[in-house]
């Protein structure tokens, strides 16, 4: 055997020493791997300090900003429900345009966000779009008109629509595939944000509204805790959020530490992109369904989760409720996807499936989605229909699965993350502007038959995904069979127990 190709020969590292060594396996160690890391009970004491480390640091600042931007995106439709409809004469389509230029600006940021972070660290660049939003988010309390209000809409997205694809672009980078539930954890400060949004709105509202001459949905930006909780979350992402593996080490990590976090990362083939964007490079993503199906996948995912933001419409159009209750009962959606978030995420996990903890959800979202396509006279069916609206978020376990068939590439990874995202928002700037105008509230009769279309169209692509990646899987299998197998490699003997 030649030098190259002797491995049994090559002294292992530090690192790798500490990685191979098999650690005691305590209860309660293996009940950590139940509910945590799969793996936990294998890992060396030295790889578990490292990950309690990174999860304390990343997760805290990637939950907060996620928390505080869902905080934000939800308090127009709250802030519309109580009095900026009446004082800024919105009696139009103002919400609907407002909103569109929010989601526009949103997406025109995406990709290139995934792009900028190849060259700038993430922590400057995600620290900086959150300072930049809470300013302008805590500036529409002074808005007089229906303009102003559409300027900072805009800015807004503009500055929000980083943290989404790149902070799941960052749990990918620092976590390999045995690193359970980071991504359910994370989605679930959204709805978590949006649910909080309705119950502060409500309570703003009730103590607040008419104090020093102001209504009750401008103190709702004005005492937001723009400068106690989102201005903090931005300063703390400057400082803690740790960026990738290979670049910018953190204060709080040792060298040791560091090294071995870009071991763990070797070890599933998962590298930092070199920030180069060749054509040949780009040429092979290109070639590849993975930047097509899986961004149409999503896209139309999220256009059909569009229903549920109307609910605070259809019960002020009831006029059966105070402005408290038109806030709190739309929460209960956000509360039931909260929960089914985590249920998927850790289930998914668990059994290893992805297929089943999207198509499962989607499947039975067809059941709301149909009633409010119909618009039954019933109430309660309506009322039902509305509030599990909210069990067909599976965003967590879709973009875990969109990660793992990105695996080895990190550019495609970030392209399709991107895309994703982003694509879904720009179908969402302007597809409700032609179904679900606010002057067709609040039966939106081409709205919700549409957003049930776009159930079933999810149905199938999941379905195409499942069947395509499965294929790819066994060719990959086939052809490292076949490596292994083969006696002669450019005219050397290999020897197959060393590969």
């Amino acid at each position: 055997m030649s030098a190259a190709l002797d491995v049994d020969n090559v002294a292992p590292t530090s690192t790798e020493v500490a990685i191979s060594k098999q650690p005691k396996q305590s209860p309660w160690l293996r009940f950590r791997s139940f509910i945590w890391d799969s793996d936990t009970h294998l890992k060396f004491p030295a790889e578990r300090r490292l990950l309690w480390k990174l999860d304390t640091a990343m997760l805290s600042c990637l939950c907060l900003g996620f928390f505080c931007k869902y905080l934000d995106q939800n308090n127009l439709n709250n802030a519309y429900v109580s009095g900026l409809k009446e004082e800024l004469g919105w009696n139009g389509n103002q919400l609907t345009y407002a909103t569109s230029l929010y989601t526009a600006a949103y997406a025109l940021m995406q990709i290139p966000s995934t792009l900028i972070v190849q060259k700038v660290r993430p922590s400057l660049w995600l620290g900086g779009c959150e300072v930049a939003w809470a300013a302008f988010t805590f500036a529409q309390a002074g808005a007089k008109n229906a303009s102003t209000m559409y300027g900072l809409r805009f800015l807004i997205g503009i500055f929000e629509s980083a943290f989404f694809p790149v902070d799941l672009y960052l749990l990918v980078s620092q976590n390999d595939n045995a690193d359970r539930h980071r991504t359910a954890i994370f989605h679930f400060t959204a709805p978590a944000g949006v649910a909080f949004a309705g119950y502060m709105q409500a309570a703003v509202y009730k103590t607040l509204n008419g104090l020093g001459g102001m209504e009750g949905w401008r103190w709702l930006y004005d005492r937001r805790n723009q400068q106690i909780i989102t201005l903090p979350c931005g300063l703390l992402v400057f400082f803690v959020l740790p960026d990738y593996p290979t670049t910018g080490k953190r204060w709080y990590l040792t060298d040791e530490e560091f090294e071995l976090a870009q071991e763990r990362m070797r070890r599933v083939k998962r590298v930092q992109s070199n920030g180069l964007f060749s054509i040949l490079v780009l040429k092979k993503i290109f070639s590849n369904w993975h930047i097509y199906l899986l961004p149409l996948t999503y896209i139309f995912h999220g256009l059909s989760c569009a229903g549920s933001s109307y609910f605070g419409i259809y019960l002020k159009s009831t006029k059966k409720y105070s402005v408290e209750l038109i806030n709190i009962l739309p929460t209960i959606i956000s509360v039931i996807q909260a929960v089914t978030t985590l249920l998927y995420g850790f289930h998914s996990d668990y059994t290893g499936s992805r297929f089943w903890f999207t198509f499962g959800p989607m499947l039975y979202e067809a059941i709301p989605c149909g009633i409010l396509a119909v618009w039954p006279e019933n109430y309660k069916l309506k009322q039902f229909a509305f509030m599990t609206l909210g069990a067909q978020l599976v965003t967590a376990v879709i973009y875990s699965w969109w990660s793992e068939i990105c695996s080895a590439d990190p550019l495609e990874r970030a392209l399709v993350i991107g895309m994703s995202d982003g694509l879904q928002y720009v179908m969402s700037a302007w597809i409700p502007l032609l179904i679900s105008k606010q002057t067709d509230a609040p039966t939106f009769r081409k709205g919700f038959p549409t957003d049930f279309a776009f159930v079933l169209i999810t149905l199938v692509l999941l379905v195409l995904v499942k069947f395509l990646h499965e294929r790819e899987l066994r060719h990959k299998c086939k052809i490292d069979e076949e490596y292994v197998d083969s006696p002669d490699i450019g005219g050397e003997i290999i020897d197959t127990k060393a590969v």
